[in-house]
């Protein structure tokens, strides 16, 4: 029996009957891209500030400032951000229970506060537990955004609007960048955190222009009386048990180099700036410029893996960005930064930036796996329970880098873990040239 639901929109799935794009995909799409854009936003401001927010906020909670602290407390922070998108896959269940838009909205709502607060924090001990709960918040919006364009644009274009989709985050970041160049150098780290609440303000555009995904709908009257546990119980059952725990390992390997390679990019550009004689300001603008140029060819790399994947498959497409983020980690963290040159870990950043589109392949993967039904929750699953495990990488980081006085060589090694994923990626299921299950 359908629910209320159910009548709001009548008739086939437009992504069966046409492959034009209509005015309503038209505007689901720019609501999921918008939603994601702005979650980028968010995501990269850590990385910008990390380093004058750490200035101010670590005499404050008792700590001195210096390269071991500031890099025990920055990996400290990431790894307590991660933990808090792991706890993101709750929103998964709810999309697949009461659809995906709710959640959606909702997962938006909750990073822009949090976000927003966390520009209020008066020691770190307080900025970490605003990002904590801001993550669970922007964790959601991945799956929830990557779910709802698989499912409301036309097959033939669904893989591009994926690749374009993941671009969004990264376009996300480079506002970060330009807004933090414009903004917050000036006026402080904690103006980034307050401009953190714009996506709150998205949610309006969402709320009155997006439509629900056609395909859930017509499995709403099944999913609307299934218990939460239940979406998650079958993700981990045969006959999707494998291909879920492979995900996740994937995914794994993908984290912990990114967030090496994000995070502490700015950090390592100041840093060789600093032994070059610059001063502070010049150095955050070029650490900014750094993130920007990152940034763009992250985009770059997210219009390409479409059509990437068409050729080669997912597999393929998935090794080839890993042995990418291997030379960038390494090139950048294990040469540049050793051979003391601004010039070499400059020329990295857009083989690093390339890389980090492997995040793009699972945006087109992971839809292509799972029914309609559980599509939300296998994508909230994979995409976030993987970070807890890429949490305690980050924290052992954390500690090789307070140890050891440096950043270069700890940040180093988490290329090493490509090297394992280029092999596991061939164990994974190759969707290339289906469609998308209902």
């Amino acid at each position: 029996m359908q629910n209320s639901a159910t009548v709001q929109t009548p008739g086939p799935d437009p992504t069966y009957v046409s492959q034009s794009i209509t005015a309503n995909q038209w505007k689901s799409f720019i609501g999921a891209f918008g939603g994601w854009a702005l979650d980028g936003f968010n995501v990269g401001i850590f990385g910008l500030v990390m380093a004058p927010a750490m200035r101010e906020l670590l005499p404050k909670s008792g700590y001195q400032v210096n390269a071991a602290t500031v890099g025990y407390f920055g990996q400290l922070g990431v790894a307590i951000f991660l933990a808090g998108w792991g706890c993101s896959f709750l929103w998964g269940p709810i999309a697949d229970r009461v659809g995906r838009l709710p959640a959606m909205m909702y997962s938006i709502v909750v990073y822009a506060f949090f976000t927003c607060v966390a520009g209020f924090s008066h020691d770190i001990w307080q900025l970490f537990l605003f990002r904590f709960i801001a993550a669970i918040g922007i964790g959601g919006e991945w799956a929830m955004a990557g779910t709802f364009v698989a499912e409301t644009m036309p097959e033939r274009l669904r893989p591009m609007f994926g690749g374009i989709l993941h671009s969004g985050v990264y376009l996300g970041t480079l506002l970060c960048s330009v807004m933090n160049f414009a903004v917050g150098i000036d006026l402080g780290w904690r103006w980034m955190f307050y401009l953190g609440f714009a996506p709150a303000v998205f949610v309006i555009f969402i709320r009155s222009k997006a439509k629900e995904s056609g395909r859930w709908v017509r499995v709403s009257g099944e999913t609307r009386n299934t218990a939460y546990s239940e979406f998650l119980l079958r993700i981990l059952r045969p006959p999707y048990r494998k291909r879920t725990w492979l995900n996740v390992l994937l995914l794994f390997v993908a984290l912990t180099g990114f967030w090496a390679g994000s995070q502490y990019l700015g950090t390592a550009i100041q840093a060789l700036a600093g032994e070059q004689g610059i001063d502070n300001n010049l150095a955050a603008k070029l650490a900014t410029l750094a993130f920007a140029l990152l940034s763009i060819q992250r985009v770059v790399g997210c219009l390409i893996v479409p059509r990437l994947a068409a050729s080669i498959g997912r597999r393929h497409t998935l090794a080839l960005l890993f042995a990418l983020m291997f030379c960038g980690i390494v090139g950048i963290f294990g040469w540049g930064y050793y051979a003391h040159s601004m010039m070499t870990s400059f020329a990295f950043i857009p083989i690093l930036g390339l890389g980090g589109a492997d995040f793009a392949v699972f945006t087109v993967w992971l839809p292509e796996q799972y029914p309609t039904e559980i599509r939300a929750t296998a994508f909230a699953f994979c995409t976030t329970i993987s970070r807890f495990a890429a949490a305690a990488a980050t924290f052992l980081v954390g500690h090789a880098i307070a140890a050891a006085d440096t950043i270069g060589w700890p940040l180093a090694l988490t290329a090493l873990p490509f090297l394992f994923g280029i092999w596991f990626s061939y164990f994974a299921i190759e969707t290339k040239g289906q469609v998308l299950p209902d």
